[in-house]
C-alpha cells in the first residue's frame, strides 16, 4: 500500500513539473557588424523575415559598428550561449589575428548559415578621369597620392582587393577609412573619395542610377547584371591566380549553444535562404548563393581564412604571419 501511495505521489509530482518550452521562447537579438545600408546589413535584413516565420519569434536587428566589426563580434561573444544572440557577420574576423586587430575570430562561434558570396568590383565617382582599370593605373602612376581610395579598415574587402592590386600593379594612392561600405559608397557619390573597392551587390543600384561608374569586375568573368563591364583578368591577366575571391555573409551563434537550438536556427535560416524572394534579390544584386551549414560551412571558413590570410601576408598588408596562428598555406 505504502509503495503504491509513493508511486502515485511521484507520478503526480512529475506531472506537476513544467515541460521545457521549445526554443525560442522570446525574441532574439541580431547583431550586425556593419553599418546600415552596407552589404551585410542588406543581406541580414532580407533573409531574416523569412527565418522568423520558422522561428515564430522576432529577430530584432541592431547595427553595432566600429573596430572593423570587432565591437559587434565581441558583444555577441559576451552574450550567453543560449541562441538568443545572433551575429550577422562578414569576412573580417577571419583576418583579425594576422592583422593584429584581436585574438578572436569565428572559432568562438558556430556558423548557422554561410548565406552568400559577394563579387568584388571597383567603382569610381562618375566624373573620375578614367573609365577602365588600365586607365586608372596610368592615371595613378602619373598623379601619385592624388587618387583617394575608400577603405573599411584592415581585413575588409577594400583592403584585400587593394592588396591584390598592390601585389600585381603597385599603386601610390591615399586611403580614406570609413565604418562600412555603405558610408564609403555614400562618400564616393558625394565626391569625397575617387575609387572604392566594393561588392557588386552594394554598388549595383547606384551604378544603374548613374551615381557612380564601374571600372572593373574583380573576378575571372563578367557578370550578367553588368554585362558590359570587363573582368579585371580581361585587361590584366596577371590577376587570374588570385581569383575568383569574394567576401561572404553569414549568421553565427556563440559556441556552446545547445545542439537543438543550433538545429532550430539552422533550419530557420536554411529555409530563409531558399525563399524565392530572397534568392531573387541575391541574384539581382550579383551575390552568389551558398547556404552552407554544418561541416560544409566550417570548411568554407577554413579555406577562406587560409587563402586570404596568406594573400595579405605575402602582399605586405598583414602584420603577423598566418603560420604563427596555425593557419595552413593553401
Amino acid at each position: 500500500m505504502l509503495k503504491s501511495i509513493l508511486g502515485a505521489a511521484a507520478a503526480l509530482g512529475l506531472a506537476a513539473l513544467p515541460a521545457f518550452a521549445e526554443f525560442p521562447e522570446k525574441d532574439i537579438q541580431g547583431i550586425i557588424q556593419w553599418g546600415a545600408g552596407g552589404s551585410t546589413d542588406t543581406v541580414a535584413r532580407a533573409v531574416t523575415p523569412h527565418a522568423e516565420k520558422v522561428l515564430g519569434k522576432k529577430v530584432v536587428l541592431q547595427n553595432v559598428t566600429g573596430g572593423v566589426g570587432a565591437i559587434g563580434l565581441n558583444q555577441a561573444e559576451r552574450a550567453k550561449a543560449d541562441g538568443y544572440t545572433l551575429l550577422f557577420g562578414a569576412e573580417n574576423p577571419l583576418l583579425y589575428k594576422v592583422m593584429q586587430l584581436g585574438q578572436k575570430d569565428y572559432a568562438d562561434f558556430v556558423p548557422v548559415n554561410i548565406l552568400a558570396r559577394g563579387i568584388p568590383m571597383l567603382v569610381a565617382r562618375p566624373d573620375a578621369p578614367f573609365d577602365t582599370f588600365p586607365e586608372m593605373i596610368d592615371y595613378i602612376n602619373a598623379n601619385p597620392k592624388s587618387v583617394k581610395f575608400g577603405s573599411t579598415g584592415p581585413g575588409g574587402l577594400p583592403s584585400v582587393v587593394s592588396s591584390m592590386i598592390q601585389s600585381k600593379t603597385p599603386i601610390d594612392v591615399t586611403f580614406v577609412p570609413y565604418d562600412g561600405d555603405g558610408p564609403a559608397l555614400t562618400a564616393l557619390q558625394g565626391g569625397a573619395i575617387d575609387v572604392m573597392p566594393a561588392v557588386l551587390g552594394a554598388a549595383i543600384e547606384s551604378i544603374k542610377g548613374g551615381k557612380m561608374k564601374p571600372i572593373a569586375i574583380f573576378d575571372t568573368e563578367r557578370v550578367a547584371q553588368l554585362p558590359d563591364v570587363p573582368s579585371v583578368t580581361e585587361t590584366n591577366a596577371e590577376f587570374a591566380d588570385l581569383l575568383p575571391w569574394g567576401p561572404f555573409f553569414g549568421v553565427f551563434v556563440k559556441k556552446g549553444t545547445p545542439d537543438d537550438v543550433v538545429a532550430k536556427l539552422t533550419e530557420a535560416y536554411e529555409t530563409g535562404a531558399a525563399n524565392a524572394d530572397f534568392t531573387a534579390l541575391m541574384d539581382g544584386r550579383g551575390y552568389k548563393m551558398l547556404s552552407l551549414t554544418g561541416d560544409e560551412a566550417q570548411k568554407f571558413l577554413a579555406d577562406w581564412q587560409s587563402k586570404t590570410s596568406w594573400l595579405i601576408w605575402e602582399s605586405g598588408i598583414a602584420k603577423k604571419s598566418p603560420e604563427e596562428f596555425g593557419i595552413p598555406k593553401p
